[in-house]
């Protein structure tokens, strides 16, 4: 077992949402728990649905909750014997008035089972739920947050894409909770992010000072994301990661920009995961006239993931904005050729191993699709340098290691004061 800089720590991670396989914030806390398990701290997780899977020996807390997000059951409605709880009633009637009062929740949660629990850890890691439960607990105990990039930005992108005053509204109505997490995020003395860009949005729209954030960038998994050469990539084929509505992830402009290239190109689209049914984006496939150009995989196992990478010639990370951009990562260690937007952090990760376009620009993806189509040679160079820019820079051991190093500053000004 490696060894950190000082004895052990007792880790206390809260996550809200913390499925491995529906998002970053799922990713970051199954690694970097891992890892700093792997350092020889223990590391306890205070979890909301759907409860995590970890290492072995991780214990895991699973807060018992409506859950009313669970995709096999939506929106479903509570018992009376539910409502009857407070936490519960307030939950229900946020989500019946179009809001997402989860975070606000799961705090109140969190700090009701860790109130008579707090001598057990050394450091409470908040991820991103940043509620008023977690400002209750950073009173009594050594207290950090990771944000890994400002949801105002999701909440302005999501705005701008609706027309009707209602639409709008509601919007703002999903994003309400974005007031308490400033709030709160004000009154910690150490906040973790995952890159330069995504500190600096967050200092500025949180009005928080630069000097109280700490830059972890995450890890990629080296031993889950990796060339097949066995597996020959084919001609014309595209990977982009990303099926959402969401206009932050720009899967719309990439469509856009696969209908923009020349015929005489023979390109193929293959977009990990399923869109919304009737939504957008099958609309958009449908006037642009591509459907025979595009193949949604749904859910596939990890093996089959790894795989897909191995057999495209290039992969597309087309989002506005990534407060870090894992997809361009993982794909990077698969040595897959890289097309980037610069929206956000993407340009630190991507480096120089990638070609980098304006975000929410057709015509540029367009044009970058045609260069790696027309040079081969070039999309090998940049799919080799993507795999020794991961391998060099973007570990999980590193990130532990630094956030290990943001909890003994916090622990000891926690102690002085």
């Amino acid at each position: 077992m490696a060894a950190g800089a000082g004895p052990g720590l007792r880790i206390c991670l809260l996550s809200y949402r913390s499925n491995p396989h529906s998002g970053g914030q799922g990713v970051y806390l199954d690694n970097l728990s891992r890892s700093l398990q792997a350092l020889g701290h223990r590391v306890e997780v205070v979890s909301g649905p759907p409860e995590p899977q970890l290492s072995e020996g991780i214990t895991v807390h699973r807060l018992k909750t409506l859950d009313l997000y669970d995709p096999a059951d939506p929106f479903r409605m509570p018992t009376l014997s539910e409502l009857s709880r407070p936490i519960n009633l307030i939950e229900w009637l946020g989500v019946s008035t179009a809001g997402f009062p989860e975070p606000f929740t799961f705090g109140l949660h969190a700090y009701r089972f860790l109130r008579s629990r707090l001598n057990r850890y050394d450091i409470v890691h908040d991820n991103q739920s940043l509620s008023y439960g977690l400002w209750a607990v950073a009173r009594r105990l050594p207290t950090v947050a990771t944000i890994h990039h400002p949801i105002s930005v999701d909440r302005d992108l999501a705005i701008r894409a609706v027309r009707t005053p209602w639409k709008k509204f509601k919007q703002l109505r999903w994003h309400s909770f974005i007031g308490m997490q400033k709030r709160v995020a004000a009154c910690l003395p150490r906040i973790i992010t995952v890159s330069e860009r995504a500190g600096a949005d967050i200092s500025k729209n949180f009005r928080i000072d630069p000097k109280r954030f700490a830059v972890v960038p995450n890890g990629i998994r080296t031993d889950l994301f990796y060339p097949m050469p066995g597996i020959p990539r084919e001609r014309g084929r595209i990977i982009v990661t990303n099926s959402s509505d969401t206009p932050l992830k720009g899967l719309y402009h990439l469509l856009q920009a696969l209908a923009a290239v020349d015929g005489a190109r023979r390109l193929h689209l293959v977009v990990i995961g399923r869109p919304k049914k009737g939504g957008g984006i099958e609309k958009l496939i449908a006037r642009l006239g591509i459907g025979e150009q595009v193949t949604f995989t749904g859910r596939i196992d990890h093996q089959e993931y790894v795989r897909q990478y191995a057999r495209a010639e290039m992969a597309v990370v087309p989002s506005v904005y990534e407060g870090f951009g894992l997809p361009a990562g993982e794909a990077m260690a698969c040595a897959v050729p890289v097309i980037s937007t610069t929206g956000g952090a993407l340009p630190e990760v991507v480096g120089k191993a990638g070609l980098l376009v304006p975000p929410a620009d057709p015509a540029a993806l367009a044009r970058a699709v045609e260069t790696l189509y027309d040079h081969p040679q070039l999309a090998a160079e940049l799919g080799a340098a993507g795999r020794r820019r991961v391998l060099s820079q973007f570990t999980w051991e590193r990130a532990a290691r630094r956030t290990e190093a943001v909890y003994r500053e916090v622990i000891d000004d926690h102690r002085r004061s």
